[in-house]
């Protein structure tokens, strides 16, 4: 199990190693474009603006695709933290069971407190009623 939740991690770390390289490279080449630095390109000027437009929007949409990439990792690692984190979770059910179980004996308390209260109050109506007079 802890093999799994190594080579699991290692897998977490690549993703984000290789997301983030990705849109750092396709931004990278997204400004070397937008610079107009063509070294001898033998294409026409408006085949040339007609093939930097494409590879533009090919290069944005890599970069769209690493982002959604990154946040379906963010989204992994929170699931495999709800999944594998036995602790804390046993901690919270520990804790809040005994916050119940105090507020169930101060509840008990008082209702007994209440209890003996009423059963003075009925036997000193009790007295009344049967030794008063008619």
């Amino acid at each position: 199990m802890a093999q799994s939740k190594d080579s699991l991690l290692k897998s977490y770390n690549t993703r984000l190693k290789d997301d983030v390289k990705s849109m750092l490279e396709n931004f990278e080449e997204i400004i070397k474009m937008a610079k107009g630095e063509n070294e001898g390109s033998q294409l026409s000027k408006l085949t040339q603006c007609e093939q930097d437009a494409y590879e533009m929007q090919v290069r944005a949409a890599n970069i769209v695709r690493a982002g959604e990439s990154l946040l379906k990792l963010v989204s992994d690692i929170k699931q495999f933290l709800v999944l594998n984190d036995f602790h804390s979770v046993n901690d919270a059910i520990s804790s809040s069971s005994s916050l119940y179980r105090a507020t169930q004996q101060d509840r008990d308390h008082k209702l007994m407190n209440l209890r003996d209260e009423m059963a003075v109050d009925l036997y000193d109506l009790e007295l009344e009623y049967y030794t008063g007079s008619i």
